[in-house]
């Protein structure tokens, strides 16, 4: 696992969608823009959870949840977005 904060500056999204990808890695954010990424500009993913709503305490567990339960959404590159009340699934096409 790599976090964002482990680079001297930031990269921007697109360089970490892209080094998420070359490392075969589940993205997890807060940030919607990501799901821009593939979907508009079709970027190449392998997977990409969002959290909406959720205190910090809480996104531990919730990912924990999610990478177990949708284990095969993701592998098909699926960009879930987590809300505490709902799940939405959305496929790269």
């Amino acid at each position: 696992m790599i976090w964002v904060g482990e680079w001297d500056t930031d990269p921007g999204d697109e360089a970490i969608l892209a080094y998420a990808f070359r490392e075969q890695r589940v993205l997890i954010t807060l940030d919607k823009d990501f799901g821009e990424w593939v979907v508009v500009y079709r970027r190449p993913h392998c997977g990409i959870v969002r959290l909406v709503g959720f205190r910090a305490q809480e996104q531990g567990p919730i990912c924990s949840h999610i990478l177990k339960t949708y284990q095969s959404e993701l592998a098909q590159s699926a960009l879930i977005t987590v809300e505490p009340d709902r799940v939405r699934i959305r496929y790269s096409e």
